[in-house]
């Protein structure tokens, strides 16, 4: 995988800002940590050589200085929200980013639900916390909030709101997904540590877009497109603009916003700390940026990758997806259509050239393009993943790493004893293959050696996948597209 992006750079000049903007206040920061904290695979796709872990393993940098304050919206916990990339609900994911946190030696120092009104899925899970000895704190729905700033910063406002007990300088305040109060949260705190006579001070932490990017660079592109089903804009900061006359580049919420943090902050301590939304944020990720083709032409290529999930989505659903005129809006904007992802043109012409059977490319690192094709024995996503092994290999595309001798035992379980209709064998069930033959077959076992090499290469499909297919390219790292088409358009329901 080419590099644009300087991993090590980034772990310390973000560690050493973040520790100069603690300095800047009473030794009391509230950090709030937008994005995904240990698989930020979206960064690593658009920034290669940004490391999926890369904003924990700078928060490590940190670990004495910081705790963690993990908060949750009772309404989500309420209406049983789920995490699309995990399937779980919010409130599990909570106890999930409690273990996973404790595990790496970071400090959670409690749990705040926010938007409380007495629901009783909220209680019991507050409950629940205490049970297991974490400490949990509310926060309440405010009358008029954001625009009742008078009423949001008083005792009736953030007054009502428990006082969060911390210890440390550095307090991430992070949640499950977005629109959990991670600010409001903040601020709740700067208006109690005021009352307490500390000068604590608020900075926000997201990766993008980012601020010194041009705003129409691919990179914040493709922050706009990971986000078009939220209605997120990249915009100029205006108030950064007017206050320093430099273009920064911020989203429409945050500098919707900003006024009335402004009014907030000006309420709590007399003053306001930051001129601009830009001003509040402490990501140094555009500074770290080596190469800037390669983030181009990684971010092109999520743009695109992006609007073939929302097409599959849709077709999967059979629900208008209003994202998808964004979503080719930001391609034209990005200058690439369908056609600048080599391993779809590869695929269409595989399949056409087999009578129209499913068919599925795969672009290793060094440009190679490798296809395979449904059969009595392979589903088309197995029958690439072997042919993108025997080529990182060099094993001959004719020979066979297993036999039909191999395979027909497992189609046998599959049909026989398990119920499947479908004989062919899966991804998954390819490799367990594969491994087990390794044990006897040196070519089997040189094939099966080559797995770490399919990270971060590029697959389509013409077909929707099973969601086994699915998982095991994810497992792998390669950035799977597909046809908005069903393998039997014919059946009513698909899995």
């Amino acid at each position: 995988m080419k590099i644009g992006f300087d991993n090590e750079k980034y772990l310390k000049m973000q560690s050493q800002h973040i520790r100069e903007r603690i300095a800047k206040f009473d030794d009391k920061l509230y950090l709030e940590f937008g994005g995904k904290l240990f698989d930020d695979y979206h960064a690593s796709r658009v920034l290669p050589g940004f490391q999926p872990d890369s904003k924990l393993q700078m928060l490590l940098q940190l670990k004495d200085q910081a705790e963690i304050v993990i908060v949750i919206s009772a309404e989500d916990i309420e209406s049983n929200k789920v995490r699309g990339d995990y399937g779980i609900t919010y409130d599990l994911d909570v106890l999930r980013l409690i273990d996973a946190f404790q595990g790496v030696g970071l400090m959670v120092g409690s749990v705040c639900l926010t938007k409380f009104a007495g629901q009783p899925a909220a209680e019991a899970f507050q409950n629940r916390l205490e049970s297991m000895g974490i400490r949990s704190y509310r926060h309440y729905k405010i009358p008029g909030y954001p625009s009742d700033v008078e009423r949001i910063v008083s005792d009736e406002g953030y007054g009502r709101n428990d006082y969060i007990e911390t210890s440390r300088p550095l307090v991430v305040i992070t949640a499950p997904g977005p629109g959990s109060g991670k600010m409001a949260t903040c601020l709740s705190q700067l208006y109690h540590e005021h009352k307490r006579g500390i000068k604590a001070g608020y900075a926000k932490f997201e990766t993008f877009p980012i601020w010194n990017l041009p705003l129409k660079h691919p990179v914040n592109l493709a922050y706009e497109a990971a986000t078009a089903d939220l209605n997120d804009v990249n915009m100029i900061d205006s108030f950064h603009l007017e206050a320093y006359g430099e273009t920064t580049v911020n989203y429409n919420r945050d500098i919707e916003i900003f006024p009335v943090v402004n009014a907030m902050f000006q309420l709590i301590a007399g003053v306001s700390p930051y001129k601009s939304p830009t001003d509040m944020g402490v990501n140094m990720a555009g500074n770290c940026i080596s190469d800037d083709a390669v983030c181009r032409r990684a971010s092109q290529q999520e743009i695109i990758r992006r609007y073939y999930k929302s097409m599959c989505e849709q077709r999967r659903t059979g629900e208008t997806r209003d994202d998808l005129r964004k979503l080719k809006l930001l391609m034209q904007q990005a200058g690439v259509t369908t056609q600048d992802r080599a391993v779809v043109g590869a695929a269409l012409q595989c399949s056409e050239a087999t009578g129209n059977l499913p068919a599925a490319a795969l672009e290793l690192e060094d440009g190679t393009i490798v296809t395979g094709h449904t059969s009595t024995l392979l589903g088309a996503s197995a029958a690439v993943l072997m042919n993108a092994l025997k080529a990182l290999a060099g094993i001959d595309h004719e020979i066979d790493l297993l036999s039909p001798v191999c395979i027909e035992p497992i189609q046998t379980l599959k049909t026989r004893y398990l119920g499947s209709r479908n004989p062919r064998l899966h991804t998954d069930e390819i490799l367990i293959a594969l491994s087990s033959s390794a044990a006897t077959n040196p070519l089997a076992r040189q094939a099966m050696e080559q797995l770490p090499k399919l990270y971060g290469c590029e697959a389509h499909s013409t077909v929707l996948l099973s969601a086994v297919d699915e998982q095991t390219f994810k497992r792998l790292g390669v950035n799977l597209t597909c046809e908005p088409c069903f393998e039997e358009e014919d059946r009513k329901y698909h899995k």
